[in-house]
C-alpha cells in the first residue's frame, strides 16, 4: 500500500494530528509506570512507637506525708487590769512587740492619788511607831527601880507594837497603790506579734472584769497539730529509738515541711513524741511538730504538710505510675531489643514524688513501656521504643493512650 504523502494533508487536520500525539505518549508513558508500580510487591508497615523508660537502680528514701493545721506556741490575752480611761495606744497593729513592751495607757491620775495616800498613812504610822519605842525605851530602867508601875510599862510595850505592826500595814498598802498605779500602763506580757486592738483611746475598760484589749501570739516557732492512728505513730516512735529516723534530739525526729503549695519551707522542723494523747472514741492520736518561723512566711491557722523521711530502699526502680498495672499481683510490659512485648511480674514497695517504687523483678537496662498501651490492643505485636518524656510533649509518637487498666494504688 502506497503510504499517503504528507503534503497532500489539508493543513487544518495536520495540526490536529500534531496536537493529539503528545497527549496520546503522555497517557501511553502513565499507563506503564502504573503497570510497573502495581507489580512491585508491598513490604509489612513499620512498627508503631512506645515510650519507655530504662530501669536503673537508685537510692530512694521512704517519706510519709501527714496533714496538719499550724498553731502559735504561745498565745496571751492582753486585758485590762485597772479601771479607767485608755489615754493612748503605743503599737501598730499586727507588728512584732516584745515581752514587757508598753501597749496602752490608762488615765494614772486615781492611782497616783491613792499612792499618796497610802504614803501618808505609812508617814503617820512610822510616827507613832516612834513615839511609842520613845516611850517603852524610857520606861524600861525606870520599872526596874519601880519609879513606874509594871501595869505602864506593859502598855508602852504594847504600844510600840501596835504601832510596827501599823506601820507593816501602811508599807502593805503603799505597796499595792504602787502595783495598781503599774497597771495603768498596759505591757505586753510576751514577746510576738499583735493582732488589731480591740479598744480605742477614751474608751473606759476594767469597770466590771478584766476588759480584753488585744491578742499576741507567739509565731516562732510554730506548732503543727497532727493526726494519726496510734499503730502509725507507735511504729514511727519505734523507728526513731532504732535510728531509722534522723533524730532532732531527745525525743523528737526531723521533719521537712511542705506548704499549701506543695513548696518545701526552707527551716526543717521537729516531730514532738513527749506529749502524746488518744482520742478513746476514734483511737486516733494527736502528735505535735515544731518548727522555726524567724521570717514570719508561715501564719497560725494555714494548712501544711509534714514530711517524714524514713528508711532508705537500696537498689530500688523508680517508675512513672502508668508503666505499673496494679492488681492481685503488679506488672509491666518489657520491651525487648527485637521490639517483642512481654508482661513482667513486679513488687511495688510504696510511692515517692508520683513514682512507684519497684524493689524486685527488673532488671538493670531493661526498657520498660510507659506510652502506647492501645496499640498493644489492637493486635501488635512487635513496636518500636523510643524514650519516653513526662507529660508525652517531647515524643508525640510515643503519647499513645496510657494505659493500665488498673492504675489505683492497693
Amino acid at each position: 500500500m502506497t503510504r499517503p504523502d504528507a503534503s497532500n494533508v489539508p493543513v487544518g487536520k495536520r495540526s490536529l494530528q500534531l496536537a493529539i500525539l503528545p497527549l496520546a505518549l503522555a497517557i501511553a508513558m502513565g499507563l506503564a509506570a502504573c503497570g510497573q508500580k502495581d507489580e512491585k510487591p508491598q513490604g509489612p508497615p513499620p512498627p508503631p512507637e512506645v515510650g519507655v523508660v530504662t530501669a536503673e537502680p537508685t537510692t530512694v528514701g521512704l517519706v510519709s506525708d501527714l496533714p496538719g493545721r499550724l498553731e502559735s506556741s504561745r498565745v496571751a490575752e492582753v486585758r485590762a487590769r485597772a479601771s479607767g480611761i485608755v489615754l493612748k495606744r503605743v503599737f501598730r497593729e499586727g507588728s512584732d512587740v516584745k515581752a514587757g513592751q508598753v501597749l496602752y495607757e490608762i488615765d494614772p491620775a486615781p492611782y497616783k492619788a491613792a499612792l499618796q495616800n497610802a504614803e501618808a498613812s505609812l508617814a503617820q504610822a512610822q510616827a507613832t511607831l516612834a513615839q511609842a519605842s520613845s516611850t517603852a525605851a524610857r520606861y524600861r530602867p525606870l520599872v526596874q527601880a519601880n519609879a513606874v508601875s509594871k501595869q505602864e510599862y506593859d502598855v508602852a510595850v504594847a504600844n510600840e507594837k501596835q504601832a510596827r505592826a501599823q506601820v507593816s500595814a501602811g508599807k502593805a498598802a503603799v505597796d499595792t497603790a504602787r502595783i495598781n498605779l503599774g497597771y495603768a500602763t498596759v505591757t505586753a506580757p510576751i514577746s510576738g506579734r499583735i493582732g488589731r486592738s480591740q479598744v480605742t483611746e477614751g474608751a473606759l475598760v476594767g469597770q466590771t472584769d478584766q476588759t480584753p484589749l488585744a491578742t499576741i501570739q507567739q509565731v516562732n516557732p510554730l506548732y503543727v497539730n497532727l493526726t494519726q492512728s496510734a499503730s502509725e505513730v507507735l511504729a514511727l516512735r519505734s523507728q526513731l529509738a532504732d535510728g531509722k529516723l534522723a533524730s532532732a534530739g531527745a525525743d523528737a525526729a526531723k521533719v521537712k515541711i511542705l506548704a499549701e503549695d506543695g513548696k518545701p519551707y526552707p527551716h526543717e522542723g521537729k516531730l514532738l513524741f513527749s506529749d502524746l494523747t488518744v482520742d478513746p472514741g476514734t483511737g486516733q492520736v494527736s502528735v505535735r511538730a515544731e518548727v522555726a518561723n524567724p521570717d514570719g512566711m508561715l501564719l497560725p491557722g494555714m494548712y501544711v504538710r509534714v514530711r517524714i523521711e524514713q528508711a532508705q530502699i537500696e537498689n530500688a526502680i523508680l517508675l512513672p505510675q502508668q508503666a505499673v498495672t496494679r492488681g492481685a499481683q503488679d506488672t509491666v510490659m518489657i520491651i525487648g531489643d527485637d521490639g517483642s512485648v512481654t508482661p513482667r511480674t513486679v513488687t511495688v514497695s510504696g510511692q515517692k514524688d508520683g513514682q512507684w517504687i519497684v524493689v524486685d523483678g527488673l532488671k538493670t537496662g531493661e526498657k520498660v513501656m510507659v506510652d502506647g498501651f492501645m496499640k498493644l490492643q489492637m493486635g501488635t505485636k512487635t513496636v518500636k521504643p523510643v524514650p519516653w518524656a513526662k507529660g508525652g510533649g517531647a515524643n508525640p509518637a510515643a503519647s499513645g493512650a496510657s494505659a493500665p487498666a488498673s492504675a489505683a494504688s492497693k
